[in-house]
């Protein structure tokens, strides 16, 4: 019961090849990520058409107060374990602020644009997440504290 078996070793030209497409695609992506070229940008010409300030603080038992800055009027309350949506993109913006050396002070600014889009930005870090990317459930949390009574611009 002898069996033999020939081991065909990978043809080197087929290794080279392999090598050299993946050497390729990280400094094609490399490129990209430096200059942009290649890269897709959403570009919007769309004006706000309506923007708050928010300041968003958390209290001991877990719930987030939200206030309008202008006012200083408590536009809702988030009770604690509920809205994760709300929760998840704050402890995001939170966590670049912190990295940056920032304290919790500056407003948020909450804004619906012309196009539809509804976006919470960082005036302080610049950075701006595109809620309506979230689906429309995630939108609505915070499309009711625009909706909100209270001070809008």
């Amino acid at each position: 019961m002898s069996h033999s078996h020939t081991v065909r070793p990978i043809p080197r030209g087929i290794l080279i090849g392999a090598g050299v497409m993946i050497a390729v695609s990280i400094a094609l992506a490399g490129v990209a990520r430096m200059t942009g070229v290649g890269t897709v940008r959403v570009v919007s010409d769309a004006a706000v058409v309506e923007s708050r300030d928010l300041r968003f603080t958390d209290r001991r038992d877990g719930s987030i107060v939200i206030l309008d800055v202008a006012t200083e009027e408590v536009v809702s309350v988030v009770a604690p374990a509920t809205n994760g949506f709300i929760r998840g993109a704050l402890r995001g913006l939170a966590r670049e602020r912190r990295q940056q050396g920032v304290g919790a002070g500056p407003a948020f600014r909450l804004a619906r644009w012309a196009d539809g889009r509804l976006t919470i930005e960082d005036p302080v870090t610049s950075r701006v997440i595109d809620l309506t990317a979230f689906g429309p459930t995630n939108t609505a949390a915070f499309a009711a504290l625009l909706a909100s009574k209270g001070t809008t611009r």
